[in-house]
């Protein structure tokens, strides 16, 4: 029974530890709780532990079940148990992930009995176990953007990740949350402030907890999100019934997002504004058109870079054969014009290659 009640534990600790990523070959996956508890023979309330390690997994299993209170059954062969048990508990709220993050901190008592000690551990939470059970687990860029894109396009007020192998700082999950939200443009309709904390502070498996602080209400948000969608739904029923080629289409599109407004160098930076308050900057252009563009099947990227200096948006365009750049903002000076790589660097545009996607 005692090699069972181990391997029990063992499998647990493996699986809190990793947040399972080395079991399942795929990036990303939600956290949910093991349950098979480390306890001792004959009483599944009372946990148990034969090593220092064991106690700290112990510790961490009652974190990851929002266990309050439990009892512990030390069979640890040390010369000072109660320092052990106390260092294990700063451990788990200074070191562990999820501890860092979930825990305020652990009291904890310890009385000696003839063949064991018993540790009594009351844990006190500055999470609610919805938001422990909120977190998902998340290894590489990729990952960590698929999951913003979705609380984002869904508003949300905070995004709280478990990170694997992760080598990061506040600045590269900023720039995700940039990217996550030019990568959604129906829902890219006011652009958070975000904050970043990470539990803890340091090491390669950390809690990073992302606040988006918007500037809208919700009510408002889903509205637009509900009226702009229904715009673009119509425009591009409207373009589509047209029977254009691909050729055809592109400056079709293009005439109709500047017929809804156009380029207002002093207006709203979202496809709202562009196509539903009579004009938009740059930025609202671009979204726009990867919007509408991305609804006909036709693939469109938002680029952020510069012109002449200055920060500036336009589009990638993704055909078969060949890849474009477009930026709307110049429509009324240049026409519809889809030009090169290398074009776009004369007229002085400049921007990171890897930014856009490939083929």
């Amino acid at each position: 029974m005692k090699q069972r009640s181990l391997a029990c534990l063992a499998i647990s600790a493996a699986l809190l530890l990793s947040g399972c990523s080395s079991m399942l070959d795929r990036e990303y996956l939600d956290i949910t709780t093991h349950n098979a508890a480390p306890t001792t023979e004959g009483d599944t309330s009372i946990l148990r532990a034969d090593s220092y390690q064991e106690l700290v997994n112990v510790l961490i299993y009652m974190v990851s079940t929002g266990a309050e209170n439990g009892t512990i059954r030390l069979y640890i062969d040390s010369e000072d148990v109660a320092k052990d048990l106390e260092d294990a508990c700063r451990e788990v709220v200074q070191e562990d992930p999820l501890g860092a993050y979930a825990v305020e901190y652990i009291k904890h008592s310890v009385d000696s009995i003839v063949t064991y000690s018993e540790a009594q551990v009351q844990i006190i939470y500055r999470r609610t176990k919805e938001q422990v059970a909120s977190i998902v687990s998340a290894t590489g860029a990729a990952a960590i953007r698929g999951e913003l894109e979705e609380s984002l396009a869904s508003f949300a007020p905070e995004s709280v990740l478990r990170l694997s192998y992760f080598d990061g700082d506040e600045a590269y999950i900023l720039d995700l949350v940039r990217e996550a939200y030019f990568a959604t443009p129906a829902t890219a309709l006011d652009l958070p402030e975000a904050t970043v904390a990470f539990y803890p502070d340091s090491g390669s498996q950390r809690v990073v907890e992302i606040s988006l602080h918007y500037h809208l209400d919700e009510q408002e948000l889903v509205h637009r999100r509900e009226v702009l969608d229904q715009t673009v739904q119509k425009m591009t029923a409207i373009l589509q019934s047209q029977f254009f080629t691909t050729e055809e289409l592109l400056p079709a599109a293009a005439q109709a997002i500047h017929a809804a407004g156009g380029y207002n160098p002093e207006g709203g930076s979202t496809a709202y504004h562009a196509l539903l308050e009579r004009g938009a900057d740059d930025q609202g252009l671009a979204l726009a058109a990867a919007m509408v563009y991305n609804r006909l099947d036709i693939s469109c990227q938002v680029i952020e870079g510069s012109l002449d200096g200055a920060p500036h948006f336009w589009n990638v365009i993704q055909l078969p054969e060949s890849q474009y750049h477009l930026d709307l903002s110049q429509y009324g000076e240049h026409g519809f014009s889809l030009l090169s790589s290398a074009e776009m660097e004369q007229r002085g545009y400049l921007w990171d290659p890897e930014d856009i996607l490939p083929r």
